[in-house]
């Protein structure tokens, strides 16, 4: 039986001085900080048997994907199944007392948290990353694959794995992240988080 890892890996910090909820929006890259989050774990699997990289195709993904193409000696193949999930509130401050989520004009999009119905449903990214993790499962199998996403979609896959709700108050899915899928032949038996640039 074969010994595959898929490993989820969230892009790094990206230069957003507006604070703005930039989701699908294209040209958001990397900060400074970012690009050495995404150095760093690079370095980390210099050693490991990884024979499929895949990232996301939104600007911030692909930037992170850079350092791990040089380190591997990979082609990053643009995956649209991991991209980030659409959001109506888009190009909006969303934190804080001066989140624009304050007005009530917004509030009839919040109506239910659990779908969610300001965006794209939980469901649909949950289906979507899992076919994008046993296509990259397949294409690495006996060996180990990357991919680059985001948050949202990688707490989907988390949380599919562990037969827990979809919606969720709180995510661990920290900048530059590592979710690590663990199959034995196409079953799933293990799921691990790390985090290698946290000190960045």
């Amino acid at each position: 039986m074969s010994h595959t890892i898929v490993h989820l890996i969230r892009h790094g910090e990206v230069h957003n001085p507006e604070r703005i909820l930039y989701g699908t929006i294209p040209g958001y890259h990397l900060s400074s900080r970012g690009r050495s989050q995404a150095a760093r774990v690079a370095r980390t699997f210099e050693d490991h048997d990884v024979t499929f990289l895949g990232a996301s195709p939104l600007q911030r993904a692909q930037e992170t994907a850079e350092p791990f193409a040089e380190t591997l000696l990979l082609d990053v193949e643009t995956i649209p199944e991991i991209v980030e999930a659409g959001n109506r509130f888009e190009g909006l401050r969303t934190k804080g007392w001066n989140s624009q989520l304050w007005n009530p004009v917004r509030w009839p999009l919040m109506f239910n948290p659990f779908e969610p119905s300001w965006g794209e449903a939980y469901v649909d990214i949950a289906e979507r990353m899992m076919g994008a993790v046993e296509k990259a499962r397949r294409k690495a199998e006996g060996h180990e694959a990357i991919l680059i996403s985001h948050q949202l979609p990688i707490v989907m896959v988390q949380r599919s794995v562990l037969g827990v709700p979809l919606a969720h108050a709180s995510r661990q899915c920290e900048l530059a992240s590592v979710t690590s899928l663990v199959f034995d032949g196409d079953e799933i038996t293990d799921i691990f988080y790390t985090t290698p640039a946290k000190d960045i």
